[in-house]
């Protein structure tokens, strides 16, 4: 998957977070946002897959990766982007990561159930995130740091 954005050298650390701010292109297929130590080691891949990927429907799967090696994917009940629509979708770093997605439109949308962050576990250890990637059908208009 071709990336659009990479930075590395952070120190995004446990109460701290990131906010990716962008558009979904109006023919994606999938895009991600991986957040970790390096390429080869993420605490998360955010993967949202939309109908006409391969064999699935709209989707978004999220995994680890630990030295080169994916783990167990996990599948989130709910899909809340749309095709060429802006959005953003931030990420608390702690224990796990959290993520929440907001449209333009300034509504928030949880990606298990409505009033509930969803939370991926932390399966690396990892103490501080300091790689971002953004890839895919997606593009980036900003990175804010929180």
């Amino acid at each position: 998957m071709e990336r659009g954005v990479i930075a590395d050298g952070l120190n995004i650390r446990p109460g701290e977070g990131i906010q990716v701010r962008g558009r979904v292109l109006a023919d994606a297929k999938e895009f991600c946002i991986d957040l970790g130590k390096d390429c080869d080691n993420l605490l998360i891949r955010f993967n949202p897959r939309f109908a006409g990927h391969k064999d699935t429907l709209n989707t978004v799967i999220c995994n680890s990766k630990q030295n080169g090696v994916w783990g167990d994917e996990e599948e989130k009940l709910h899909f809340p982007f749309l095709r060429g629509e802006l959005t953003k979708v931030s990420f608390t770093f702690a224990t796990a990561a959290k993520v929440k997605v907001n449209m333009a439109e300034g509504q928030i949308f949880y990606l298990d159930r409505v009033g509930q962050q969803f939370s991926f576990p932390n399966r690396l250890g990892l103490e501080a995130i300091q790689y971002v990637s953004v890839g895919g059908d997606f593009r980036v208009k900003g990175l804010n740091f929180f």
